[in-house]
């Protein structure tokens, strides 16, 4: 199920690629036609995969959540808005495209080796279909791992009662995938809980002023927002925060 899956995702990666880079009267230039007479073995192979491709393109966004650094990022910035205690300010769609495009930073080294090793030789038929799976596999996983704490893996692992593994090679990607995705989480909200405090004293030392002026009907967060707004300006929070959020991968 797991070599099924990689080598979809392969071939779904692969078409998209090639169709973008095909000029557009080639792309004009191509016919469907529709043959209800006998068809071989592997003309029904063929429609076989295409279908489970077409398929698998629904899955497509939550491959590239769960294998990319997507979302380790968007919860950190989530994190820092709610922080800041700005209501939906960045809004949604601010901070899924900033999240999309550090996404594409953290992860071009890795989609650069795919091409390289797996797509191009793959288009120009120097390689088999089997060995660009392996390759494309490969580069994903050695990100992967370079991402996954071994708690993590021991975790999965056990779960699914398998043999001690020797070698990062022995682990199936089915296991390293949720532990991967885990180990995002937990940094995440590790970064998250470091951007809460500052923001938090803010909060407490503004609360404890107003009891102390007998303003106890004034809301103290309405109060502190402008000062967190300033500091997080001040500091240049959000260079502090993409900085932050990039080196984190490396």
């Amino acid at each position: 199920m797991t070599t099924l899956f990689s080598r979809l995702f392969l071939r779904l990666f692969t078409a998209t690629t090639f169709l973008l880079l095909l000029k557009p009267k080639a792309l004009l230039a191509v016919g469907i036609t529709i043959d209800l007479g006998t068809t071989t073995a592997e003309q029904t192979s063929t429609s076989l995969q295409l279908l489970l491709l077409l398929t698998v393109l629904s899955l497509a966004p939550a491959i590239l959540v769960l294998m990319t650094s997507f979302t380790r990022i968007v919860i950190v910035l989530s994190f820092t808005r709610n922080a800041l205690g700005t209501q939906q300010l960045p809004p949604n769609q601010v901070i899924i495209g900033l999240a999309l495009l550090l996404t594409f930073f953290v992860m071009a080294p890795t989609w650069n080796e795919i091409n390289t090793q797996a797509i191009q030789p793959y288009i120009s038929e120097e390689i088999t279909q089997g060995e660009a799976i392996s390759q494309a596999e490969g580069s994903l996983r050695q990100f992967m791992f370079q991402q996954t704490r071994e708690k993590d893996l021991e975790l999965f692992v056990n779960l699914a009662q398998m043999d001690r593994p020797q070698t990062y090679a022995d682990i199936p990607t089915y296991v390293l995938v949720p532990a991967f995705v885990i180990s995002e989480l937990k940094t995440a909200f590790q970064m998250g809980f470091a951007i809460f405090i500052p923001f938090m004293v803010i909060d407490m030392i503004v609360a404890s002023v107003l009891m102390s002026m007998g303003m106890m009907m004034l809301p103290p967060m309405m109060i502190s927002l402008p000062f967190k707004v300033l500091l997080f300006v001040l500091v240049d929070g959000w260079h502090l925060v993409v900085e932050s959020l990039i080196s984190s991968f490396y």
